[in-house]
Protein backbone atom coordinates (compact mmCIF):
# COMPACT_ATOMS: atom_id res chain seq x y z
CA UNK A 1 0.00 0.00 0.00
CA UNK A 2 1.05 3.21 -0.99
CA UNK A 3 -0.07 6.59 0.34
CA UNK A 4 1.14 10.32 0.64
CA UNK A 5 1.39 12.01 4.38
CA UNK A 6 2.53 15.57 5.01
CA UNK A 7 4.82 16.84 7.88
CA UNK A 8 4.22 19.29 9.98
CA UNK A 9 6.87 22.67 10.85
CA UNK A 10 7.30 19.79 14.28
CA UNK A 11 7.79 17.14 12.39
CA UNK A 12 4.77 15.38 13.55
CA UNK A 13 3.39 12.85 10.24
CA UNK A 14 0.00 11.22 10.50
CA UNK A 15 -0.35 8.04 8.91
CA UNK A 16 -3.92 7.73 7.76
CA UNK A 17 -6.25 5.23 9.24
CA UNK A 18 -6.47 2.34 6.45
CA UNK A 19 -2.31 2.51 6.65
CA UNK A 20 -2.19 1.97 10.47
CA UNK A 21 -5.08 -0.71 10.00
CA UNK A 22 -3.25 -2.83 7.37
CA UNK A 23 -0.25 -2.88 9.43
CA UNK A 24 -1.71 -3.71 12.95
CA UNK A 25 -0.55 -0.21 14.29
CA UNK A 26 -2.18 0.99 17.30
CA UNK A 27 -2.19 4.18 19.33
CA UNK A 28 1.07 4.41 21.43
CA UNK A 29 3.18 1.84 19.08
CA UNK A 30 6.48 2.42 18.76
CA UNK A 31 8.58 2.73 15.42
CA UNK A 32 11.59 2.34 14.03
CA UNK A 33 12.58 5.00 11.61
CA UNK A 34 15.51 4.40 9.25
CA UNK A 35 17.32 5.91 6.24
CA UNK A 36 17.77 3.73 3.10
CA UNK A 37 19.14 4.35 0.17
CA UNK A 38 15.49 4.62 -0.94
CA UNK A 39 14.57 7.14 1.75
CA UNK A 40 13.20 6.28 5.12
CA UNK A 41 11.90 3.31 6.23
CA UNK A 42 9.23 2.97 9.31
CA UNK A 43 8.85 0.11 10.82
CA UNK A 44 7.40 -1.48 13.91
CA UNK A 45 9.51 -1.99 17.16
CA UNK A 46 9.41 -4.95 18.31
CA UNK A 47 9.22 -5.17 21.99
CA UNK A 48 9.52 -7.49 24.60
CA UNK A 49 7.57 -8.06 28.12
CA UNK A 50 10.36 -8.02 30.69
CA UNK A 51 9.80 -10.40 34.12
CA UNK A 52 11.34 -9.14 37.10
CA UNK A 53 12.08 -12.23 39.10
CA UNK A 54 11.54 -12.47 42.78
CA UNK A 55 14.33 -13.91 45.16
CA UNK A 56 11.45 -16.92 45.51
CA UNK A 57 11.21 -17.59 41.45
CA UNK A 58 15.08 -17.48 41.63
CA UNK A 59 15.44 -20.18 44.19
CA UNK A 60 13.27 -22.02 41.79
CA UNK A 61 15.50 -21.64 38.85
CA UNK A 62 18.37 -22.51 41.07
CA UNK A 63 16.57 -25.86 42.15
CA UNK A 64 15.58 -26.66 38.86
CA UNK A 65 19.13 -26.22 37.48
CA UNK A 66 20.85 -28.44 40.63
CA UNK A 67 18.07 -31.34 39.88
CA UNK A 68 19.50 -30.94 36.12
CA UNK A 69 23.01 -31.71 37.23
CA UNK A 70 22.18 -34.10 39.24
CA UNK A 71 19.95 -36.17 36.13
CA UNK A 72 23.28 -35.49 33.52
CA UNK A 73 25.69 -36.76 36.50
CA UNK A 74 23.72 -40.09 36.74
CA UNK A 75 23.47 -40.36 33.18
CA UNK A 76 27.21 -39.48 32.70
CA UNK A 77 27.60 -42.07 35.14
CA UNK A 78 25.37 -44.96 33.48
CA UNK A 79 27.02 -44.45 30.55
CA UNK A 80 30.56 -45.25 31.67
Amino acid sequence: MKTTVMMTSRGVITLPAKLRQALGLKAEDILIAETTQDGLLLRPSVTLPVEIYSDARVREFDAGEAELKKVLERKKKAAR
